[in-house]
């Protein structure tokens, strides 16, 4: 049995596309340009990489973009100064602040910092609390990615055993709660398991669908997934390899050369949820600009 490969790449072109139309409506109609402002404390190559590929992935589909590269040595006070400075900035529709931060920084409070409207990351405690509540605003990128990963290979979710390795703030815990909702594409009943979870392939060679977000390199063998499942590795680590120019390739949390002759479907690393959680921020800058000029215009 060899398994489909979901490609991320094609699909997060499709998402772009969509969003490129959108954009270009919304300029025509009211002469608004969605902006999305990103801020890059200190010098973490793999941060510097994605918030590169963000400000690419604005410009390709016509949002504006702009990051604001700040010293590692920045205080918490300063950062949150500054980001509260671009609430008020009319250019800007969503804002991100990369994680990780530095170690003197509280997370939670810079994030907090951020006007939930433009919080084009989905990390905002209110946006979290409406997604609880099933109302959400803005969801986070990689859950959201998946789901529609999901929806446009036609995987079905509804009354399904959804197992999620992972209890992350913006992946394993908007994940387990994006697909239990009463809703398209949702529905699911729910497993979550961590690195507390005694027996851990018990519940993964239960699921249906297995979201694994461990972090660690191939951590889930062929041993541990049922033939049926669908499998989506939001993983990225590196390995070393000798052949390669890098002396590295990337992999995911899931052995792929092994598990994908067994399982239905699998996602790729690279090419599988990476590309997504870009195209989701996107649109929720998208989003953001349209729910905003829809405020205006109703106020007239």
């Amino acid at each position: 049995m060899s398994a489909e490969i979901i490609d991320g790449n094609k699909i997060s072109q499709d998402v772009r596309d969509e969003v490129a139309r959108g954009v270009s409506e919304l300029q025509a109609q009211h002469g608004i340009v969605p902006g999305l402002a990103a801020f890059l404390i200190g010098d973490d190559p793999a941060s510097a990489v994605y918030v590169r590929n963000k400000e690419r992935a604005c410009h390709e589909v016509g949002i504006y973009s702009e990051t604001f590269k700040l010293s590692a040595d920045i205080t918490q006070n300063e950062l949150i100064e500054r980001v509260q400075g671009i609430n008020k900035d009319d250019r800007f529709h969503g804002i991100l602040v990369q994680l990780p931060l530095p170690p003197h920084m509280d997370e939670r409070s810079v994030i907090l910092s951020i006007d939930p409207n433009k919080d084009a990351d989905g990390l905002h405690p209110l946006s979290l609390g409406r997604l609880v509540e099933g109302k959400p605003a803005f969801v986070p990128g990689t859950p959201a990615g998946i789901q529609e990963l999901l929806k446009r290979t036609g995987h079905q979710t509804d009354g399904k055993h959804v197992v999620v390795c992972g209890r992350s703030n913006n992946v394993g815990k908007p994940a387990a709660i994006l697909m239990m909702q009463k809703a398209e594409w949702a529905n699911s009943t729910v497993t979550v398991c961590h690195t507390g979870t005694k027996d851990l392939a018990k519940f993964t060679r239960s699921a249906d669908i297995l979201i694994v977000a461990i972090g660690k390199a191939n951590s889930i063998t062929a041993d541990m997934v049922g033939e049926d499942t669908i499998v989506i590795d939001v993983g990225m680590n590196r390995v070393t390899d000798d052949t390669r120019k890098r002396g590295y390739r990337l992999v995911g949390d899931v052995d792929f050369e092994e598990v994908s002759k067994k399982v239905a479907a699998i996602t790729p690393v690279p090419g599988g949820v990476g590309p997504m959680t870009v195209a989701m921020l996107l649109l929720n800058t998208l989003k953001a600009a349209q729910s905003k000029t829809l405020a205006a215009v109703s106020k007239r």
